[in-house]
């Protein structure tokens, strides 16, 4: 086994036990030797998303549609990081993709739903974030 493939397995096996911030090292060391493997980036995606750290899961998803632009769990997985920092309209977009690429698939579906039932929010910086605009809600 390569050592990149022991760092991989080691932070899957710390995703799997809840322990996120842990698995983000071995994870990270991993994707730094093949910045190329949709597998690495996909668990250090997960794991950021995990310990809220949503620009850094943006940017591994990210990485894994330029990849795999077909990839149905990193749209879900960018649509996640996405709409945790308030991009709800751009998170939703790639819910219907994943929704699209994997249509049995009703959890993504689900997400769907559930922002088209929010409403559209504002998405571009400065509109929900200026110094006019209300407090978001709890």
């Amino acid at each position: 086994m390569s050592e990149t493939y022991d760092l991989y397995q080691q932070g899957r096996a710390h995703l799997k036990k809840g322990r996120a911030a842990q698995a983000t090292v071995a994870l990270e060391k991993a994707k730094r030797r093949e910045p190329e493997k949709a597998s690495i980036r996909e668990a250090l995606g997960i794991a950021y998303l995990r310990i809220q750290r949503y620009d850094e899961a943006e940017r591994e998803f990210r990485a894994m549609l330029d990849l795999s632009p077909a990839d149905h769990y990193a749209h879900y997985g960018l649509g996640r990081a996405l709409e945790k920092q308030g991009k709800q309209l751009e998170a939703n977009g790639h819910y219907k993709l994943a929704s699209s690429l994997r249509p049995q698939n009703e959890h993504y579906a689900s997400r769907i739903l559930d922002l088209d039932q929010e409403g559209d929010e504002p998405n571009e910086p400065g509109e929900a974030d200026g110094p006019n605009a209300d407090p978001p809600a709890s």
